[in-house]
């Protein structure tokens, strides 16, 4: 693996500043989720505004995206001050949920804290991508592990603070606020940055008529229609199941410390995953991750709630697969567009798998509200299903040699 060393720091340890930052940043991603049942008993929300609220998030980063790249906010301003304003920005719109009394107001929040959130997660990539050269793939998997770890940390944080919900959330805010503060004092831009190519509407259409981008983009939006739903409502199916159950006592709510610990085990897959990809190549190293997932998917919700063991290990492993593949996406569109054209093909390709993360967080809830959490579970496996064709057959094709050195 190239790394880069200057006078500002190793890799490595740029790579462990900027993965802690991430987790803590990115603890306002699902703070409301961790906190549903307080919000429906303290400011009167239904299950259908905790579904808004969430959708508020994507399609806000879904927009920020859009605003980011064609303002080229990445190449006008310096990726540490980018990330440390954007982190403590929504820090302080994540704090105002606890005010804010009607829906509405907090709806709008939430849409800006997903617009916040454009400038802390993909300006994190950029900063390691600047780092590595060659094992960009492992690089770029212990990141996506940090997103992991940051998006269950606002279940941590509830389990932890059963009875205060308020501590939960200016606990998360103040983590992405020192998230912002450490990346700020102590990132640095690494060697091998350079800035990417303006944003050019035009060049989107690549993706859709050169076969390989196509096989790829379809792969990631299978990979999308199952992955945020999954992370937005587990905690939610983990209740139902475990009910008010505690652990050490009265100490630890038992379903929220579950639904970190998923979280946990997508971080541990990711890191896999990357080293995996760059040994075995993108495309099967994908295609197993969303058999298992799918799998998962399909099952879960059917199990007897009695075997609360059983539950627990398949979630477990659910949240291993279920995120293990997500950079190799993002890896493998970079790697089959042209060089001038990546920003805008990734640009794109992120903000079309975002926007379907708003349908499917709104269907989920929906769909097991009428017929259960086992049909509303397996409606997500057929993501995974389609995604797997489309790595598989992408596969089959001499445009995958162009993936992973040539490891497909």
């Amino acid at each position: 693996m190239e790394i880069g060393e200057g006078r500002n720091g190793s890799a490595g340890r740029v790579l462990g500043v900027v993965s802690l930052s991430t987790i803590f940043a990115l603890s306002i991603w699902f703070s409301t989720n961790a906190i549903g049942p307080a919000l429906e008993l303290e400011k009167g929300l239904s299950t259908s505004h905790l579904s808004w609220l969430t959708i508020a998030v994507q399609m806000g980063f879904v927009v920020g995206t859009l605003v980011s790249a064609s303002l080229n906010l990445a190449d006008r301003l310096r990726p540490r001050v980018l990330f440390a304003v954007a982190a403590l920005a929504g820090a302080a719109l994540n704090a105002t949920v606890v005010p804010l009394e009607s829906f509405g107001w907090i709806f709008v929040a939430r849409f800006a804290t997903g617009m916040a959130l454009v400038g802390v997660y993909p300006t994190a990539m950029k900063i390691v991508s600047g780092w590595f050269r060659g094992g960009r793939g492992a690089a770029l998997g212990i990141m996506i592990a940090a997103l992991t770890l940051g998006s269950g940390s606002p279940h941590l944080l509830r389990s932890l603070f059963v009875d205060n919900w308020e501590v939960a959330v200016f606990g998360s805010s103040l983590l992405a606020a020192l998230g912002g503060l450490l990346v700020l004092g102590f990132g640095a831009d690494g060697p091998f940055n350079v800035s990417g190519a303006r944003f050019n509407p035009r060049t989107m259409l690549k993706i859709f008529t050169e076969r390989g981008q196509r096989l790829t983009l379809l792969g990631y939006l299978g990979h999308m229609w199952e992955l945020y739903a999954m992370w937005a409502w587990i905690g939610a199916f983990l209740a139902a199941v475990y009910g008010g159950r505690s652990l050490l006592g009265e100490g630890l709510e038992l379903s929220s410390a579950l639904a970190f610990a998923v979280f946990f085990s997508g971080a541990a897959g990711s890191v896999l995953a990357g080293f995996g990809a760059d040994r075995f190549g993108r495309t099967l190293t994908t295609s197993v991750a969303m058999l298992i997932s799918g799998a998962c998917a399909l099952f879960i919700g059917f199990l007897p709630v009695e075997w609360t063991v059983v539950i627990g290990l398949v979630a477990l492993i659910w949240g291993a697969a279920v995120i293990a593949d997500s950079a190799q996406f993002s890896t493998a569109i970079t790697e089959l567009s042209e060089p001038q054209y990546r920003g805008t093909v990734l640009t794109f390709q992120t903000g079309l798998g975002f926007a379907l993360t708003a349908f499917t967080i709104w269907l989920v809830p929906e769909v097991a509200d009428a017929w259960g959490w086992g049909v509303a579970w397996a409606v997500l496996a057929i993501g995974p299903a389609m995604g797997t064709f489309a790595m598989l057959r992408l596969r089959t094709l001499p445009e995958s040699l162009r993936l992973a050195g040539g490891q497909r």
